[in-house]
């Protein structure tokens, strides 16, 4: 399985083909399957990247006054 840095280049790689067949002004559906890919390839990263920092998140919120992040984090997590 891909790393969080290669799953962030291929994201990468996939907006700057986005960016150059908006330009050549390619089909519609062609740019809107690129766009769908890159959203599932970032949903992918998103989901590494909890599965890799769950615990530290967490940690941050029994850390100190850090009842506001905990809120903000926990409302990110259950758009997701």
């Amino acid at each position: 399985m891909k790393n969080q840095h290669q799953l962030i280049n291929n994201i990468v790689g996939q907006m700057r083909g986005v960016d150059k067949m908006i330009e050549e002004k390619k089909g519609c559906f062609s740019v809107l399957s690129q766009m769908k890919a890159a959203r599932s390839a970032i949903d992918s990263l998103s989901l590494k990247y909890l599965e890799e920092e769950f615990t530290n998140c967490l940690g941050a919120c029994s850390r100190g006054n850090e009842n506001e992040v905990c809120k903000k984090f926990f409302k990110e997590l259950i758009k997701h």
